[in-house]
């Protein structure tokens, strides 16, 4: 998405946060309380019957809940595209979908006391719609919300009144927002922000990805057939997260937020210091210990396109990243991989968008690496998939089309309004074992294994990518999960961490073998067939045969176009 925004005072708020940021406390997340107008709400309804608004509406959600499941939990008034009138005459009909126009509802509703969020879903070319796209089916998202977290800046979007001049007389104050690889309407009604947005990329259309342009009539169409189908008065508080953390000792250890890597950062801007907890959760990784680890600046990264000295592809080769000269090894099993100190890797060099970023690019969330590295022989420079379990860190509601490659997990309750998003997993096994949109699960619930998945089997390295996103006034906005995953970290190993600043000493990395799953077998390691068979964990039939395909090289895929770590 071309950029177009000013760094300016944005950027000088950063660099001030980052300097300023000395404080080793977790802190809440700040939150702003809709307030809610029901009275408004209800006069907008049709043939709804005398009582106040908490009576209408709970008419209301008797007719529509046949289609809405759980609307009467929804804390704020529902909107959907949705022919309420045709449906209420038709109200015996046992196929309602036929009510939402070319906009398909999916499994992904989720109304509760934060508000409601869930999709809508255009068939492949977009129906009635003109567009080059035809890849997957386009969904568009609407979400209600009962309160928003307020961000601290910077806050990189591209905000516009919208194309269509009669959505301003529809929605008073209506914004046309670019934000992060998608165009969003964000409008207020009855005091509720709603926004509605579709995944897109503001650049030339194509075949291979939804340009904005593209998007904006989708959009706008579905804006102007939204109606009133449900909800109900409740008190919505202030939310409250305990935040208490263990106190016992232990050998945990992390740089504080927004300390990366030396010029690692886009540009090489800084990180974003950022001490929130923005969810309680469990750790994504099943066991302890487990590591947030730079991908692209350690051990076996590729520095990112930012160039490096040295040779990449021979085991045990020394090189550097042009960025910072700090030596490194080609080898993942490097035991520096996989030891403490923790090291903050959010807004990190990518390309990818990311508003809370001081030059408005970044890494979205955060890179964890499993307990140890499994590899195939002592010649092997890279770690073997499918040796470490994954987690749901919280009871919830998964969306995921079939084939993506992110899975995200969603909470709405009287504290959170999040959703955490778990990358490069193995998405043939996701589809098989059922990790898709509507599948509820429990926290601590195993979803899948660690893996090496980018856009191909062995296309990135061993670690599973972990985001949060909160809802703003703008929509869905990915936050810093660092401090999060510290607390659920401690949690999971019963003892606090500390906190490393610039001059504390560091820690000594221990020696920290890899597992070897093909050892050789000679007189002096008896017993080795037998240790191979009691390290090995369990892998999909197929997985061995893929991974063989892409071992030759170390690469990573470089696509034409929009880059993104979302969910395609």
């Amino acid at each position: 998405m071309r950029r177009r925004v000013l760094v300016g005072a944005a950027l000088l708020a950063a660099l001030g946060a980052f300097s300023a940021a000395t404080a080793a406390e977790i802190e809440p997340p700040k939150v702003t309380i809709s307030p809610v107008d029901w009275t408004a709400a209800a006069a907008v309804l049709k043939d709804a019957g005398d009582g106040g608004a908490a009576e209408q509406f709970g008419r209301l959600n008797a007719i529509t809940a046949k289609r809405f499941p759980g609307i009467e939990t929804s804390s704020v008034p529902v909107l959907a595209p949705f022919d309420l009138d045709a449906f209420k005459a038709d109200n015996a009909d046992a196929a309602p979908d036929k009510y939402f126009g070319p906009f398909h509802p999916t499994k992904y509703f989720l109304p509760g006391p934060a508000g409601f969020t869930g999709t809508y879903a255009l068939d492949i070319g977009g129906g009635p719609f003109k567009v080059s796209y035809k890849k997957k089916p386009i969904e568009i998202e609407l979400t209600g919300a009962a309160f928003t977290y307020d961000l601290d800046p910077p806050d990189f979007q591209e905000v516009f009144p919208p194309k269509d001049k009669s959505l301003s007389t529809l929605y008073p104050g209506i914004r046309r927002i670019l934000r992060e690889a998608h165009v969003r309407y964000a409008f207020e009604r009855f005091g509720v922000p709603y926004i509605v947005s579709i995944q897109c990329y503001d650049t030339r259309v194509s075949s291979k990805y939804l340009s904005c342009r593209e998007a904006d009539p989708i959009a706008e169409a579905f804006l102007k057939k939204l109606a009133v189908v449900g909800g109900a008065p409740q008190k919505i508080a202030e939310p409250n997260l305990d935040l208490t953390r263990p106190t016992a000792p232990t050998d945990f250890t992390y740089y504080a937020p927004g300390d990366l890597i030396p010029n690692s950062g886009y540009k090489k801007l800084p990180g974003r210091a950022d001490y929130h907890v923005y969810a309680l959760m469990r750790f994504p990784i099943a066991e302890a210990p487990a590591y947030v680890k730079s991908q692209s600046f350690m051990p076996w990264g590729d520095c990112y396109r930012s160039g490096h000295t040295g040779r990449l592809g021979k085991k045990d080769a020394p090189y550097t990243c042009k960025v910072n000269g700090l030596p490194l090894t080609f080898n993942e099993a490097a035991a520096v991989n996989f030891n403490y100190p923790w090291r903050d890797n959010f807004c990190e060099l990518r390309d990818f968008l990311v508003g809370q970023c001081a030059g408005g690019h970044g890494h979205q969330g955060q890179d964890i690496r499993p307990a140890n590295c499994f590899i195939e022989n002592t010649g092997a420079d890279r770690c073997e998939p499918y040796h470490h379990t994954i987690a749901a860190v919280r009871d919830g509601l998964i969306w995921r089309l079939p084939g993506n490659l992110a899975a995200y997990l969603i909470l709405n309750n009287a504290n959170e309004f999040v959703r955490f998003r778990y990358l490069h997993m193995n998405p043939k096994f996701m589809d098989a074992d059922g990790l898709v949109t509507g599948r509820e699960v429990k926290e601590g619930e195993i979803i899948g294994k660690v893996a090496t998945w980018g856009d191909y089997e062995s296309g990135t390295s061993y670690h599973l990518h972990f985001n949060i996103q909160v809802v703003t006034k703008s929509g869905w906005v990915w936050v810093n999960p660092y401090m999060s995953l510290v607390l659920a970290y401690e949690k999971l190993i019963g003892g606090r961490g500390k906190e490393l600043h610039e001059g504390d000493p560091v820690p000594p990395v221990p020696d920290k073998p890899p597992v070897i799953l093909n050892p050789p077998v000679t007189a002096a390691t008896p017993g080795a067939a037998e240790a191979k068979t009691e390290t090995a964990a369990p892998q999909k039939p197929e997985a061995k045969t893929e991974r063989k395909k892409t071992r030759k090289k170390h690469r990573r895929h470089r696509r034409r176009g929009p880059r993104t770590e979302t969910d395609e």
